[in-house]
């Protein structure tokens, strides 16, 4: 593959800055790994987030409507804390900017992979977020033991997730960028890529586990939004669904009716 001249530019201010030699970094984005692992960096918000493989990057849509969720929050919940669970935490890129944004949010993230919690973790030391306010834990969501496990405390305000929602035939369709670099478990949603919508479903829709007044936000692929909020309209939400820059349905919201 051939770099571009911002790619070839940002590599070059990589190597100086981490003292590394500039040829090995252009060879690894010639073997067509992501331009983000190699700087490692990538930014989001108003935060700068170290990543590196096998974690998900984070995304620009994702960091859409996490601004834009903060700014509900912080209108609607001006005075109080708010508990927030944020499932499948990744690099914490979720949980974090809404701490940086709303200084009364408590988060957790949890997480399957102990490289998304020890990264996520790293993240809130590096972008200042103490442990009191937001932590990473190493926990299954799908486990049915899961809502009485110790790192969960209910009720939450707001559940938050950019579950893996891709199809595994769509798997097979990714670019090299992707596919050989980003953890699979973190992009497979199931056959029809709506799996762990069913899991969160079933979790909000138990006695207890949200606040009467929860908000859940949830990123979905450009094609599910509509059954995703087939899910939870009978658990007792609203739903409603928020575009993305680039006109894509991209994520649902979910309230007490």
């Amino acid at each position: 593959m051939r770099l571009s001249f911002n790619e070839l530019r940002w590599l070059k201010r990589a190597a100086l800055d981490s003292n590394r030699p500039l040829e090995s970094l252009v060879q690894r984005r010639i073997n067509r790994e992501p331009l983000q692992y190699i700087i490692g960096t990538q930014p989001f918000g108003a935060l700068d987030l170290r990543v590196r493989s096998p974690v998900l990057i984070p995304r620009p849509e994702t960091e859409d409507w996490v601004i834009r969720l903060a700014e509900h929050l912080c209108s609607s919940y001006s005075s109080r804390p708010i508990s927030l669970l944020d499932l499948g935490t990744g690099s914490g890129c979720i949980p974090l900017l809404l701490c940086h944004l709303c200084p009364n949010i408590v988060a957790t993230g949890i997480d399957i992979s102990p490289n998304a919690v020890q990264l996520a973790n790293e993240n809130a030391t590096l972008c200042g977020v103490p442990h009191s306010r937001y932590k990473a834990s190493l926990c299954d969501f799908a486990h049915p033991g899961f809502p009485k496990a110790e790192a969960i405390n209910p009720p939450y305000d707001i559940l938050t997730s950019n579950p893996p929602y891709i199809t595994s035939d769509e798997y097979l369709q990714l670019s090299d960028d992707v596919a050989n670099f980003e953890d699979p478990t973190a992009l497979i949603g199931g056959y029809d890529g709506l799996e762990f919508y069913r899991l969160i479903a079933r979790l909000i829709a138990r006695d207890g586990f949200l606040s009467p007044e929860a908000v859940v936000a949830l990123e979905v692929g450009h094609s599910q939004a509509d059954a995703v909020c087939d899910m939870l309209n009978p658990t007792g939400f609203r739903t409603s669904i928020w575009m993305d820059p680039w006109g894509k349905k991209r994520t649902v919201i979910a309230q007490r009716r």
